[in-house]
């Protein structure tokens, strides 16, 4: 996915920037596959209330589709610190006009995945303001805030929003009253 375009003047100057791993997420009843990734689906959702302007994290690590197996990855990547390659970060188009980055992920092992780590470190985000978005199997926001303080150069807001990957689906409601007060 690209960025879209022409939103940024009726969204107030917000970029939504998301990485979504498609494939298992976690259930109570076990991994389940959709056939999408659970924040790709809380990013539609934000999109659709705000209109935002989006751009879609590539990682050159193709992350396998079984929930396990992503698990154990996700825990190789924060014990080595690992920072995975984005392949279309060329693609972000010129911050400038934005003053608000939404920047959205799952929350592996209790924090963003190391790729957010690396799209902090890489793109010049001084002068915005950082507001996370999240899905994750009980963590909440994890360390989403704490994180983007520490590696990014913008300002960070605790006022995120999160929701459990396994009830995405119901949480379009919560995700557009969230996305309107921000606009």
């Amino acid at each position: 996915s690209s960025a879209s375009t022409g939103a940024a003047s009726t969204a107030g100057g917000i970029l939504m920037v998301y990485f979504s791993r498609e494939g298992e997420n976690y259930t109570a009843s076990g991994p389940v596959d959709k056939g999408r990734g659970n924040t790709a689906v809380l990013a539609g959702f934000i999109q659709d209330a705000i209109g935002c302007d989006t751009f879609r994290i590539q990682s050159a690590e193709r992350y396998p589709t079984s929930y396990e197996e992503m698990l154990t990855i996700g825990q190789a990547e924060q014990d080595q610190n690992a920072r995975p390659a984005i392949t279309n970060i060329a693609s972000l188009p010129d911050l400038a006009p934005y003053n608000t980055i939404l920047l959205g992920s799952g929350i592996w092992w209790g924090m963003p995945p190391m790729i957010m780590r690396t799209f902090c470190e890489t793109v010049d985000l001084t002068g915005k303001t950082i507001i996370p978005f999240t899905t994750s199997g009980g963590s909440g926001l994890g360390t989403a805030v704490s994180d983007y303080e520490t590696y990014s150069k913008g300002s960070v807001s605790s006022n995120g929003f999160t929701t459990p990957g396994e009830i995405v689906d119901d949480a379009r409601t919560a995700a557009t009253t969230w996305a309107q007060s921000l606009v």
